[in-house]
């Protein structure tokens, strides 16, 4: 009878990459003139659910995931997408992404994979670099925000209720003095769901009141602050809301806080990148007198999803939060950084290979020119429909832009009509109880000529919603471009 340990199945790994390849070359010569849309609905989407009984060729079942997927694909990658806050995939990040998936290494400790080990360092210390950060934070790099949160807020609880005398690593939250967490009032949800995590729980939250553009009010922290009953306090910041790009006042909220004593995170998703620019750090100057911060590579860095990172000032609390060990865990007490010290997966896929390919390839300059260009899209985005009649433009700021095409009816049916046409593809919110419109330009490769070809859409659609014809003069003021 024949060992069936002796064989294995035999596939072409080449030629099944090829393949991939492209696949993948095709699919991004098709992006800049893709629609920008999924051409069913989820309930729609059809893939083949039945399980086969027997092997299939590697090659067929690559050729029929190019196949099945493509009609619920959107190009989120294209130039021309502008929904939530995504970033398209770099090519020097998705090489370095592919490297990761074939390397195959399990990245939580450095001793099984050196390479690993000294990617990650150094793609981190760039990141603090560029950022403002304090060169000795320690940071992890992990899911998104969301976790990266997490993270962060589990160092903060760690030393809030450490300086309250509770070891919440040992005893958990029983008996441990109840934490506020101030925030302001349009934070991000992310931060309200890290709460939940975290067993503090979103009754922890005291919110801040928030200017006319949604940045915290200084002054209202101030006296949220001194309304405290000597409870373990957090503030967190936000630097760019997620639909208006305003960033809290840093440097006041920072010398407020340290006043009371209290721990500042700051919720730099997208926003913390404009640090990387000499023309647009100032407007996050002060955040590096944080405590702990968050942000994400996979929005304005340009790396394929996903990616999140925290940072940390006080590393002994973030350690202690996240550090895990056991007798077949061999480490050495005095050689490089290991990533399972510092977040909250134990497995994990070595996400900062690709952040430090994308890095490589841009330098310091070229991560600037790119902040600096996705903001003046964002400028000439609201620019000209604020000039466009038929449109209101609520706020602007980094490279975000909220709008409206009329009274909330016309401004749905306009969104979903653009979604539909497929030139572009923004996203939908509600703010402050109106009906609204988001652009968010995140992706390498936009440019002023596409901000003008999905302005013309845009203008087309609320166009369609009117009637299909021009009303009070709508879009005449486009002609002179």
């Amino acid at each position: 009878m024949a060992d069936p340990a002796a064989t294995a199945p035999a596939i072409d790994v080449r030629a099944v990459l090829r393949q991939v390849a492209d696949a993948a070359g095709d699919w991004f010569d098709a992006l800049p003139d893709r629609p920008v849309r999924p051409d069913v609905t989820p309930a729609g989407m059809r893939i083949p659910d039945a399980l086969p009984d027997g092997p299939s060729a590697v090659e067929d079942v690559v050729a029929d995931l190019v196949r099945d997927a493509a009609p619920g694909l959107i190009a989120m990658g294209s130039p021309r997408f502008f929904g939530f806050v995504i970033g398209g995939a770099h090519p020097a990040g998705l090489a370095g992404d592919w490297l990761t998936s074939t390397w195959d290494q399990n990245a939580p400790l450095a001793g099984p994979s050196p390479a690993v080990a000294a990617i990650e360092s150094v793609a981190g210390a760039w990141v603090l670099d560029l950022l403002g950060l304090p060169a000795d934070a320690s940071f992890a790099f992990v899911t998104g925000c969301q976790m990266a949160h997490v993270t962060a807020l589990a160092a903060a609880r760690h030393r809030v209720l450490a300086d309250a005398g509770h070891d919440v690593e040992r005893d958990g939250l029983a008996g441990a003095p109840p934490i506020r967490v101030l925030a302001g009032e349009e934070r991000h949800v992310t931060l309200d769901r890290a709460l939940r995590f975290l067993g503090l729980g979103t009754a922890s939250l005291v919110p801040v009141a928030v200017d006319e553009a949604g940045a915290m009010r200084a002054g209202a922290l101030r006296d949220a602050l001194r309304a405290g009953d000597g409870r373990p306090t957090i503030v967190a910041a936000q630097a760019g809301n997620v639909n208006t790009g305003a960033i809290d006042p840093l440097p006041e909220i920072c010398a407020v806080a340290r006043e009371a004593g209290v721990w500042v995170h700051v919720d730099g998703a997208f926003g913390l990148w404009a640090a990387a620019s000499p023309a647009r750090r100032d407007l996050v100057r002060g955040a590096d007198l944080a405590d702990s911060w968050t942000t994400d590579a996979h929005k304005w860095l340009n790396v394929p999803y996903d990616c999140g990172i925290a940072v940390v000032r006080d590393t002994a609390a973030h350690r202690a939060a996240m550090a895990a060990s056991a007798a077949y865990l061999v480490q050495d007490p005095d050689g490089p950084r290991e990533a399972l010290d510092w977040t909250p997966e134990f497995s994990r896929r070595a996400r900062g290979v690709a952040v430090y390919a994308t890095l490589r390839a841009l330098g310091r300059a070229g991560v600037a020119e790119l902040v600096d260009r996705l903001c003046a899209c964002a400028e000439r985005f609201a620019a000209r429909l604020a000039a466009t009649d038929g449109f209101e433009v609520l706020a602007q700021g980094l490279n975000q832009v909220l709008f409206r095409a009329g009274d909330d009816a016309a401004t749905a049916a306009t969104l979903a009509a653009a979604q539909a046409d497929g030139t572009c593809w923004p996203s939908g919110t509600t703010w402050r109880g109106r009906t609204c419109i988001r652009l968010s330009v995140c992706n390498w490769q936009t440019t002023a000529e596409d901000v003008d070809r999905s302005i013309d859409a845009l203008v087309r659609a609320a166009t369609e919603v009117r009637g299909g014809a021009s009303h009070d003069g709508f879009g005449a003021r486009l002609a002179d471009r």
